[in-house]
């Protein structure tokens, strides 16, 4: 599978922000962002303003970098939501929140969304009792996701557990840190999701 193996703080960087791509060094003065407030490259430094189509794709390759995924995935995750009920840009969201390895991340049990990918693939999660390695399945109401048994002594996810508090659990998700469960508690709203957004700059983009 094609992934993203480059430099991530450089993606950071590029966008103006902090997209928590590498767990707990986002947090301290070794971060990037904190270093090197703008965009990388020997012209970083120069770039004009961006408009129209320019902050429509900058909002794509924002949320396409968040969550870890690559155009076709993307694209296929705007072809669903489009065709769903509902408004398009709410429900893009919805399904990128929903994604497994977002709530593993969510629930605190990876520093990042690459880490909890990775503790997906190599078999540490559970769905309802049963072992599942796909990063990319639909989390679903009343969904009970928990690190295996033989999982839980695991240092990675250790310090993770331990370090999640300050991030704080969305409001859909509920958490028992002892048991190392959780539960989708309801299907994600707009207002819970707090990353700074704009989904209607990516409906108007994919419009065209």
């Amino acid at each position: 599978m094609a992934r993203y193996t480059d430099p991530v703080c450089r993606l950071c960087r590029r966008e103006g922000l902090k997209l928590f791509l590498k767990g707990d060094r986002c947090f301290k003065d070794k971060c990037a962002i904190e270093r090197r407030a703008y965009a990388p490259g020997q012209h970083g430094r120069r770039r004009s303003k961006v408009l129209g189509y320019g902050l429509q794709l900058r909002e794509k390759q924002k949320v396409k970098r968040i969550y870890g995924l690559l155009e076709k995935q993307f694209r296929l995750y705007f072809k669903r939501a489009d065709q769903a009920r509902g408004i398009t840009g709410e429900n893009l969201l919805r399904q990128l929140e929903l994604r497994l390895d977002n709530v593993v991340y969510a629930l605190g049990f990876a520093a990042s969304r690459a880490q909890a990918r990775q503790l997906v693939r190599h078999g540490h999660i559970e769905v309802n009792g049963r072992k599942l390695n796909i990063p990319s399945y639909q989390a679903r109401k009343n969904d009970a996701i928990q690190v295996r048994e033989k999982s839980r002594k695991n240092d990675q996810i250790r310090l993770a557990i331990e370090t999640a508090s300050g991030r704080g659990i969305p409001a859909w998700l509920e958490l028992q840190p002892e048991q190392f469960r959780g539960m989708v508690r309801d299907l994600p709203k707009r207002e819970d999701i707090r990353l700074p957004i704009q989904e209607q700059l990516i409906v108007e983009l994919y419009s065209k």
